[in-house]
């Protein structure tokens, strides 16, 4: 059986991978160092798999600690999700974002060599195509300079694994994720952000639920239909399932270059106002907004082209809008 590490692992990607993960055989040690989430998420995966991963609880900030990990534990790969991902915040903390985003990445891929570990798969985003020229979004599109510094950091991130795998026997996938949302069907395990949701769907569902007051919707004056951002917006669970298929792809030794980039989304750009209709329709409950000023950072729209995930990867989603959403709602009842 083979080992993965996948720091970040209680988080909300994460922990939805880690049940992919042991659901298609894979033993998973977690590493977390809790600092956007809860211990509980790991009694959660281990209610809803039967098989309790291993878990440490480490800052990846600190090398000694990574190091000594790499001395504990003898892994065939590693899942890299530990980051800071809020855009708004990036753009008021640029200094927190470079230092835990960058400094973090380098200390794991610097133990992974030393240990010969050499399969990788990089969360990455879609804000590295900043507003792309075309619609829908290939990987062939130009990655453009930074809107964020978060956006930066996974540029950066990308450019750090890819002179990595030049100089030495890393082979890695970094995905390109659109916008995850939904949660697992168990309403178990989802997106509990802790303080205030700096991400669209967990500020609909605490609108919905009352516990804020109102939702804010920032700028209604975007070159699109309604005038509010267009996103690709993705199951959680068909995002974790994405992890499963590239890291088979690496363990089988079936990529083509030592390092690839794929785009996990929908294919489909659905806007704001879109988003919280829809949420309005399937769980008739209603979403107090407002429309603000736009927000730092963000764009006017970004949907993915999904073709070479779906032929190289041999994956593709399975659920909707519809379903993303109302899972979203059913974790928030949960809750």
């Amino acid at each position: 059986m083979k080992k993965i590490l996948v720091t970040g692992g209680l988080g909300y990607i994460g922990s939805h991978t880690v049940v992919e993960l042991q659901n298609s055989g894979f033993e998973v040690v977690i590493i977390d160092n809790l600092s956007n989430t809860t211990i509980e998420v790991l009694d959660n995966i281990t209610s809803i798999t039967g098989i309790k991963p291993q878990f440490e609880q480490i800052d990846l900030k600190n090398k000694e600690d990574v190091q000594l990990f790499f001395k504990k534990y003898t892994v065939d790969g590693v899942i890299h999700f530990a980051a800071s991902k809020a855009v708004g915040e990036s753009v008021e903390l640029p200094l927190f974002y470079y230092e835990n985003n960058i400094s973090t990445l380098t200390y794991v891929l610097k133990e992974m060599i030393a240990n010969n570990v050499y399969n990788f798969i990089f969360s990455s985003s879609c804000t590295v195509y900043g507003q792309a020229d075309e619609l829908p979004i290939t990987e062939n599109a130009p990655t453009k300079p930074a809107k964020s510094p978060y956006a930066a950091t996974k540029k950066m991130g990308e450019l750090i694994i890819e002179d990595t795998t030049k100089a030495t026997e890393l082979k890695s996938i970094a995905l390109r994720y659109f916008n995850p949302i939904g949660a697992h069907k168990t309403a178990k395990i989802g997106e509990l952000p802790i303080g205030v949701p700096q991400n669209l769907i967990p500020y609909v569902v605490q609108t919905a639920a009352g516990i804020r007051e109102c939702l804010s919707i920032f700028g209604d004056d975007y070159p699109t239909p309604d005038g509010t951002a267009i996103r690709d917006y993705i199951h959680v669970v068909d995002l974790a399932k994405a992890h499963i298929a590239a890291l088979n792809r690496l363990i089988h030794n079936q990529n083509k270059a030592n390092c690839e980039f794929f785009n996990i989304g929908t294919g489909t750009g659905i806007s704001v106002l879109e988003v919280v209709k829809a949420f309005e329709k399937v769980t008739e409950k209603k979403v107090n907004f407002k429309v603000v000023d736009r927000r730092a950072g963000d764009i006017t729209a970004a949907y993915a082209d999904t073709t070479l995930a779906n032929k190289e990867l041999g994956w593709k989603t399975e659920f909707t809008l519809e379903d993303a959403l109302r899972s979203s709602w059913k974790w928030q009842e949960s809750l």
